[in-house]
């Protein structure tokens, strides 16, 4: 499968969900915002969110500051 990560087609390595993507990519869950075809989704939605070919993900990551 191929999904659009950022923009780039990548391969999201036997992730089938939103939250298992994030996992694999070993990313800091709390500091991310995630789009999925242009819906923003909030934390809770992950874990249900399947990953199908083509998907696009945004990923975003917060940083605090000043």
């Amino acid at each position: 499968m191929t999904i659009s990560l950022n923009g780039e087609k990548t391969d999201p390595q036997g992730a089938t969900t939103v939250a298992e993507l994030v996992q694999v990519l070993n990313l800091p869950a709390p500091t991310l915002l995630i789009e999925h075809n242009g819906v923003a989704l909030h934390r809770r939605e992950w874990p249900s969110r399947p990953l199908s070919e083509g998907d696009k993900i945004e990923l975003i990551k917060i940083v605090a500051g000043g």
